[in-house]
């Protein structure tokens, strides 16, 4: 299981809750009923300098002309820029023009390959299999498609070809992709031997593109001074950035920061707010400190709930809280509370 807080060695240890203007119509009419001025006889020298500002309006409209035409962008520049794209973004970029409807056609061709390898990988209409998965991918990523290298990386990953998916990371990450920076520092922190330096540097460049995972993994960086100076304020930010992104663990770590003072001003009301939510979204160890918290209220039958979602969760500590809390209640309530639990359904989140 990924650690979501850093450990006693790391920082201070946790307890549990207590809980343009429009034009003038009348002008404009006078304007049109006016008869027009007698034109002025244009001498040689107003002819000059007529023509001068006509040739110069027409070479500043060329130019401008120019400059607009994204028609006359470089193949390789648009494919660049269209790497990370997803299908329809790919499709209503081809609407353009017909040089960039040829240009991109590659990456449409990889959306394809991407598709297929996605089917091959979870088992969607076809029969899993990793490899073809993978080399559908890897024909993706060779269109020049981002989102295929990252999938390619994380087939190799899996398949415990690190060198080889840093390499596909690399690659994506180079040509801004979120996920692609985001997966390359992930794997410096796991490398052997690691480089949190370099891993901080990728998160960061992901995070400030909103990459909500990235969000996370920087701020347990920086509140652990790993790869960079501590800074806890920094590390409150980012978990709460991510936790506001609907990232469950930052969800669980935003509390703690709020009941504890630890980067963010000490809050009571947001920490609960925040255990909550990360509870409602199945993190076993908010369900647990939120179930202790309901327990020192008075919320007895609400409290229980937590406790065994957290218990049936994995969550050891938590059998021996409700247990006692049972013990209290009738055989009816007790009923409702596990059939309340068989039924629970996690709020959706980005993990």
């Amino acid at each position: 299981m990924e650690k979501t807080w850093p450990s006693r060695s790391c920082a201070s240890t946790f307890t549990s809750l207590s809980l343009s203007p429009k034009p003038n119509s009348s002008n404009t009419d006078q304007n049109h009923l006016h008869l027009s001025p007698k034109p002025k006889k244009i001498t040689s020298s107003n002819h000059s300098r007529s023509k001068s500002r006509f040739s110069s309006t027409s070479a500043s409209s060329s130019s401008s002309s120019s400059i607009r035409d994204f028609s006359a962008l470089p193949f390789d520049v648009l494919t660049m820029i269209a790497a990370n794209f997803s299908h329809p973004s790919l499709q209503t970029a081809s609407l353009v023009c017909r040089a960039w409807r040829d240009a991109l056609k590659p990456l449409r061709e990889a959306m394809l390959f991407l598709r297929w390898g996605k089917r091959f990988k979870h088992g969607r209409g076809v029969k899993q299999n990793t490899e073809k998965a993978l080399e559908s991918f890897l024909k993706g990523a060779a269109r020049g498609s981002t989102l295929a290298m990252v999938d390619a990386g994380l087939v190799y990953w899996e398949m415990g070809k690190k060198e080889e998916a840093i390499q596909l990371y690399r690659r994506a990450a180079k040509l801004a992709d979120s996920a692609g920076q985001c997966n390359l520092g992930i794997s410096y922190l796991r490398a052997e031997p690691p480089n949190p330096k370099e891993a901080v540097k990728w998160l960061k460049q992901a995070s400030v593109s909103g990459h909500i995972r990235a969000q996370y993994q920087l701020a347990l960086c920086l509140h652990q001074g790993h790869g960079v100076e501590q800074n806890l304020q920094e590390a409150a930010r980012w978990y709460l950035k991510a936790a506001e992104g609907g990232y469950v663990r930052a969800m669980y770590n935003t509390s703690l920061c709020y009941s504890m003072g630890e980067g963010l001003v000490l809050n009571h009301r947001l920490a609960r707010k925040w255990m909550k939510r990360a509870a409602d979204r199945g993190h076993c160890k908010a369900q647990f400190e939120h179930g202790l918290g309901l327990f020192s209220e008075g919320e007895k039958m609400n409290a229980v709930v937590y406790l065994e979602l957290a218990h049936r969760a994995g969550e050891a500590a938590a059998a021996h809280v409700k247990n006692v809390i049972l013990q209290q209640l009738s055989a009816t309530s007790r009923e409702r509370i596990m059939r309340f639990a068989d039924n629970w359904k996690a709020l959706p989140s980005s993990r």
